[in-house]
């Protein structure tokens, strides 16, 4: 079997579909968790491709960008869907979520983590951030709509759910989303959080804001 070690900061953020595709086809991998704080990030960054994490080594090859990794772990262990178009499909909807996360999300984050003044954050908030998260719940809630399965893509869950699923907790987790008014979100949450082999990893993963 091959060695696993995923690099990321100490967070959920966009490694953790990597780790549940890990916990979901039950592989061993070392999960490894950088700070700033304590200079472990710094130490590392310029012996990683783009200065970027995550990073998944596998065997000593190091692939590098969050989605290549979590398709590349979904291929692997049987989550990218079951034929061409559910693959086609999957990829879509992660490729929305990073339209979402760059477009949308990242404007706001910056300026809160820049220490911008309020009134610029809450410009951000209101002219950015709000419309587009709306219209990113829409593309999605359309999507859960028309599926018999409550799954994003086909009839079992794709990697797409989980990207999809962690970033709808963060928001929540940060007064981003009303959990109430997303009720097929929601269930989709609950549909993937209650999976046999994610359940024990969820209840005991590490409780971090992002």
């Amino acid at each position: 079997m091959p060695s696993y070690k995923l690099t990321y900061f100490d967070a959920r953020g966009l490694a953790e579909p990597a780790r549940e595709l890990f916990h979901l086809a039950g592989v061993p991998f070392e999960d490894i968790r950088v700070r700033d704080a304590d200079g472990s990030w710094t130490k590392i960054k310029d012996s990683t491709p783009f200065g970027q994490i995550p990073v998944l080594n596998v065997d000593g090859h190091a692939i590098p960008q969050s989605a290549a990794i979590i398709r590349y772990l979904a291929n692997k262990f049987g989550y990218a869907g079951k034929t061409a178009e559910e693959q086609a499909w999957a990829d879509a909807i992660v490729d929305q979520f990073k339209d979402f996360f760059n477009i949308t999300l990242r404007p706001l984050t910056s300026a809160i983590r820049e220490g911008k003044p309020e009134e610029e954050i809450a410009k951000i908030r209101e002219e950015v951030f709000i419309p587009g998260r709306d219209a990113y719940f829409k593309i999605l809630n359309d999507i859960l709509e028309k599926s018999k399965s409550g799954f994003l893509v086909g009839e079992g869950l794709t990697f797409a759910d989980l990207v999809v699923i962690e970033n709808f907790t963060t928001l929540e987790q940060n007064g981003l989303a009303n959990v109430a008014e997303q009720p097929k979100l929601a269930a989709l949450r609950e549909k993937v959080y209650s999976q046999d082999k994610l359940k024990e990893w969820i209840a005991s993963r590490p409780v971090t804001q992002f």
